[in-house]
């Protein structure tokens, strides 16, 4: 990917723009104004839908899930389609810990669906969605959205769970990370009610925000016009990015609230999953909560 290439040299050349105006600061040896300006923090973020650790050819491989993740080199990622001890499709495997212990990072994994196991004494059954950090998670909720389950039959739109929600110290900057999953059909009623869960959820957060994830919509789709009333898309001319091979349409999205700087973006072709992962070079100005 060129911006892992090129990462350093652009964080580096936006951290030093950002500090340009304090070379006018006060002498050397005059104490600091009260409430200045902290450095930038330089953070890298990803978003992927691993489709359950099958790639586009549907073989499950976690090893190859992982070494793309890997490529990365991302400091938080968030996961969509995450298999924890689901089915034989994913070999009953806890993806989330799994790819956490793998790429050493931590792991929030929020499930959207939770049922019993399919044998005595196993561990319950579980699929949703992820943030894998490098940094310490301070705090980890997972939120309602409204949804249209696709395990029961003739479903009917009602909150449940699957929206991730952490809170990440940053080298001392406290950033709010969201991992979501929005729905899949042509119909964009429901994808327009969790455009408003997720609207209040944020709206009781204060600081930065990163809001990532699969929306199954395209950025310009009316549905999801509200979102960036509040975040705007980090890589608006950015690639297609579903299905892996040939992808013609860009539903793999990372957003961030105005507050925070977008130093480059790029998409990552690889057939790990049927989704190519995005990833965002970015700097938090803003400490505390």
């Amino acid at each position: 990917m060129s911006l892992s290439i090129h990462r350093r040299a652009l964080v580096g050349a936006a951290i030093a723009a950002a500090l340009a105006p304090l070379s006018l600061a006060a002498p050397a040896g005059a104490a600091e104004p009260a409430g200045s300006a902290a450095p930038p923090v330089a953070l890298r973020v990803a978003t992927y839908n691993i489709h359950a650790g099958a790639g586009e050819d549907n073989v499950f491989d976690l090893d190859r899930t992982a070494e793309a993740i890997r490529s990365l080199n991302a400091d938080v990622v968030g996961l969509q389609e995450v298999d924890v001890h689901w089915d034989g499709r994913s070999d009953f495997v806890d993806e989330a810990q799994e790819l956490a212990g793998r790429l050493g990072m931590r792991a929030f994994f929020a499930p959207i669906y939770d049922f019993d196991p399919l044998t005595a004494g196993a561990p319950r059954r579980q699929y949703g969605v992820a943030v894998l950090s490098r940094y310490p998670i301070l705090d980890a909720v997972n939120n309602d959205l409204t949804r249209l389950s696709t395990q029961v039959p003739n479903p009917v739109p009602e909150p449940a769970p699957g929206f991730a929600e952490v809170t990440i110290n940053v080298r001392g900057a406290h950033v709010h990370v969201y991992s979501t999953h929005l729905d899949y059909r042509a119909d964009p009623t429901v994808r327009r009610m969790q455009v408003a869960d997720t609207l209040n959820i944020l709206a009781a957060d204060s600081g930065p925000k990163v809001l990532v994830g699969d929306l199954n919509a395209q950025p310009g789709a009316p549905e999801l016009a509200g979102l960036w009333q509040d975040l705007r898309d980090t890589a608006p001319t950015g690639a297609k990015t579903y299905p892996a091979i040939n992808p013609v349409s860009r539903i793999d999205v990372i957003s961030v609230s105005p507050d925070i700087t977008v130093v480059g973006t790029d998409t990552m072709a690889t057939e790990a999953s049927d989704h190519r992962p995005v990833v965002a070079d970015l700097l938090l100005h803003q400490r505390g909560n």
